[in-house]
């Protein structure tokens, strides 16, 4: 009788990190233990500072996770790290990150991380373009010729002009730096309350636009700014819309939005390897 208790008890200790509740359909998910072998330590990104803006999947006011992706990769890569970021921030709301950022720390970082867009995506934000197009005179080989030019276009009421802001702003403040923009992984249904349900990815938003739209905006300011674009979207594995990565998210039933410490190991394993192959500073 003992035997069977002692081996109980090993069977539940070793499933309790990743045990769902089936009556609530909650995870029950703690810090998932990183192990030597797993770590990348002494590599260029140990002992440097991310700054981290974005939205709740960032915010460490977010209930849905007991370990936010960016404390895995401090034992991961041995990178340091503060956060700024709010539930329901989108690209508007990044800029005043930055802004508090610069005014905070100003210097003192070495890397700067993006992630934001979702809520881009469910407010209905007018995608718009990155830029104007005129025709103006310039000089070509000596001889005054007429060509297109175009310009970046900087506003707060579409996708594009605040993602240029955003950009600019920290072109400008943080050149020699490392900035990374990261795309949104994919949603599924959540409600957070009667004025807050949020449907899956499948149903467009209020414009007829898809989150895949804005993602593809993302990957288009990558190119524009000159920025690695780390696309969690595609590569990080979470599909929450099956019902096998429900252990990677808070809640079966109402939050399949937010990965929890499990989803946020996943991130965290998926953006190390990214970062092995960038520098860290300039």
């Amino acid at each position: 009788m003992k035997k069977y208790v002692i081996t109980l008890l090993l069977v539940v200790q070793n499933l309790a990190p990743a045990l769902v509740n089936a009556q609530n359909g909650q995870s029950v998910m703690g810090k998932v233990t990183i192990k030597e072998n797993e770590k990348t330590l002494s590599t260029q990104w140990q002992g440097k500072k991310i700054a981290f803006l974005g939205d709740s999947m960032t915010d460490p006011g977010n209930n849905a996770t007991s370990v936010w992706y960016w404390q895995y990769l401090k034992e991961l890569l041995g990178t340091d790290y503060c956060v700024y970021a709010k539930s329901g921030y989108q690209w508007d709301g990044i800029y005043k990150m930055a802004d508090k950022l610069y005014s905070e720390k100003a210097d003192s970082i070495d890397a700067i991380f993006i992630w934001a867009g979702t809520n881009d995506y469910n407010h209905n934000t007018p995608l718009g373009k990155f830029f104007t197009e005129t025709t103006q005179k310039t000089n070509f080989n000596g001889q005054t010729v007429t060509r297109k030019h175009r310009e970046p276009i900087f506003c707060d009421s579409t996708f594009c002009g605040r993602i240029n802001k955003v950009m600019s702003f920290l072109k400008t403040h943080y050149g020699n730096k490392q900035i990374v923009i990261m795309t949104p992984i994919h949603r599924a249904f959540a409600t957070f309350s009667q004025k807050n349900v949020q449907p899956d990815e499948n149903y467009a938003n209020d414009l007829g636009l898809y989150i895949d739209s804005y993602i593809e905006v993302l990957k288009q300011a990558s190119d524009y700014w000159a920025v690695p674009l780390i696309d969690l979207h595609s590569i990080s594995g979470l599909y929450p819309l099956n019902d096998s990565n429900v252990p990677y998210f808070h809640d079966s039933k109402t939050d399949r939005l937010h990965p929890n410490a499990l989803g946020h190991y996943r991130l965290a394993k998926t953006i190390q390897y990214q970062l092995l192959a960038l520098p860290s500073t300039f």
